[in-house]
């Protein structure tokens, strides 16, 4: 295999824009943080979501991440953390939800959602789907018996994380705008209400794999 050249690079994005901008955890959860908090208040957990998805990639990529793969109670177990913690997380926009209202009933303002770094960084480590996923982007657009795969490897990684930072910053605006349209405490209480009712539905879309398998 040749190193990585224009045609291959689109193609690669080509592949992987359908993966990044559809409904997913991580896009769901950077909506939820657009709409409670705002783009420049997420920016912390982007960085540990984008961070995570680098280290892991590159590691899948150079063979060190297959154990997820390869033994099924270690992806269950990531699953299920994943699926309790994503419904921590909307329990957090639950209680946002309701201080939205007790706000309007005492004229304060409402606390947001105060979710940073780790929080993001945990949503990647904790989604096994998302270790498939890479595994088969490797699998397209790599051969492990090319001399330059360490560098093809790195290429492939810094792509997949800047095509995740860039769907993901437009699933946190999309959240922002909602905000922005409906501004009123009412409004972005219901708003905090869908997206934790998402963030259940992701859940529980995370732990499926443990019941019906990969």
């Amino acid at each position: 295999m040749m190193p990585m050249n224009l045609e291959m690079a689109i193609a690669l994005v080509i592949f992987l824009i359908p993966l990044a901008y559809s409904p997913g955890p991580g896009n769901t959860f950077f909506a939820a943080i657009g709409a409670s908090k705002g783009l420049k208040a997420a920016i912390p957990s982007l960085s540990g979501y984008h961070v995570a998805t680098f280290i892991v990639t590159a590691a899948i990529g150079l063979g060190m991440g297959v154990t997820v793969l390869r033994l099924p109670i270690i992806a269950n177990t990531l699953a299920a953390v994943g699926c309790l913690y994503v419904f921590w997380l909307a329990y957090k926009f639950i209680k946002s939800a309701r201080s939205h209202g007790s706000a309007k009933e005492e004229g304060i303002q409402s606390a947001p959602v105060n979710i940073g770094f780790i929080s993001g960084a945990v949503i990647l480590l904790v989604n096994p789907k998302a270790y498939y996923i890479i595994a088969v982007m490797f699998t397209q657009f790599l051969n492990p018996s090319d001399s330059s795969s360490f560098a093809l490897v790195l290429l492939i990684t810094l792509i997949f994380t800047l095509n995740n930072l860039v769907a993901f910053v437009v699933w946190t605006i999309g959240g922002q705008g909602l905000t922005m349209l409906f501004n009123s405490e009412t409004s972005k209480r219901w708003i905090d209400y869908f997206f934790a009712a998402t963030l259940v539905a992701v859940g529980i879309w995370m732990a499926l794999p443990i019941f019906v398998g990969h």
